[in-house]
């Protein structure tokens, strides 16, 4: 069995990333990411202050803040037309490539397989912009940070050999929105389906054929726990099947997560109508701490009823909320898992 790391891990280093995940997890693993270490933890909390000190917003006068994170909500400053809103650089190719700097290293040395990808997680623009953007603007923003994405995209294949490049869309807020579950933590439940793809497509396109592209279905982890929890596999089955036909680019995988309450056949029969082209891999989330081992493998088994082959990971990513012990305490429960079921 294979495991899949979805992004933050949660320790200091990359470098203690590479050397524990290696050691750990090394033969069961075909790629992986950096940990997303320092501020990056918070996923894309850390790209506030770049919004915050573009020129083209301003904190709303209204005062409002998002719910979830408490951060005053944007819109545009004074005479700035939709068409002028501009980003540079996010930030996220250039940490990529530093990192990509410590892989190379790890790979050298054999602390990770000769054969290990290195795995770039990113947002998706709805999911940051949508965040900390007042509706009104949330047009103009979104298409311009989208731009701004996609030349972080651009920029990853330029600097990265795309035989060792593997990009992962973290689609949060398009999955909550798809679930159709009403939260104020996710804006845009006006936002018809076919745009939400359409968004999608996008980015997809933006990924450089020969190079690996993978897709994270998520329901947030907002101090560890979800915006609200999915009453069963169906609606992440009809994404997953929808995005599998809608997008040109072969997937190299997606990601589900499972809550860690359901061992149950309720929630896992719907993985019975999952309709992957023949090459990409089906990883569950189903490895949590509250339970260890035993509650993984009745989760593992419960899936094995519906699924086809499938890989292991945790809901999400693992720094939010989370000790360094759990941390290493979830790591380990992915190699027990791999080695013996």
């Amino acid at each position: 069995m294979h495991a899949h790391l979805v992004g933050s891990i949660g320790l200091d280093t990359v470098d203690d990333v590479f050397h524990t995940v290696g050691s750990l997890l090394g033969p069961y693993l075909r790629r992986v990411p950096d940990g997303e270490v320092g501020g990056r933890k918070l996923w894309i909390s850390w790209q506030y202050p770049l919004l915050r000190a573009n020129v083209f917003l301003r904190p709303d006068p209204s005062g409002a803040i998002r719910p979830t994170n408490r951060f005053p909500l944007l819109t545009l400053a004074d005479g700035v037309a939709p068409a002028d809103v501009h980003f540079g650089e996010l930030g996220y190719a250039r940490e990529a490539r530093a990192s990509y700097l410590d892989f190379v290293a790890a790979r050298a040395n054999g602390t990770l397989p000769a054969d290990m990808r290195f795995q770039v997680c990113l947002p998706t623009p709805f999911a940051v912009v949508g965040s900390v953007v007042v509706p009104a603007a949330l047009p103009a923003v979104e298409a311009a940070y989208e731009r701004a994405m996609l030349a972080e995209v651009a920029a990853l294949g330029r600097h990265i050999p795309h035989g060792d490049l593997c990009i992962q869309w973290d689609v949060c807020n398009e999955m909550v929105l798809w679930d159709g579950q009403k939260t104020d933590a996710v804006p845009g439940a006006d936002i018809p389906r076919d745009k939400l793809i359409e968004r999608m497509q996008r980015l997809c396109a933006a990924v450089p054929d020969d190079v690996e592209l993978g897709l994270h279905l998520c329901y947030g982890d907002f101090g560890a726990k979800h915006f609200v929890e999915p009453k069963n596999a169906a609606r992440m089955v009809d994404l997953a099947n929808t995005l599998a036909r809608s997008i040109a680019h072969k997937l190299a995988y997606i990601h589900m997560p499972v809550p860690v309450e359901r061992s149950d056949d309720a929630f896992h029969r719907p993985l019975c109508d999952l309709k992957l082209t023949n090459g990409t891999e089906l990883f569950l989330g189903l490895v949590h701490a509250k339970d260890g081992v035993e509650g993984t493998r009745a989760r593992v088994a419960a899936a094995r009823r519906y699924a086809p082959e499938f890989g292991i990971a945790t809901e999400c990513g693992m720094a939010r909320a989370r000790s360094e012990a759990t941390v290493r305490e979830l790591l380990n429960i992915h190699a027990e898992i791999c080695r013996n079921g």
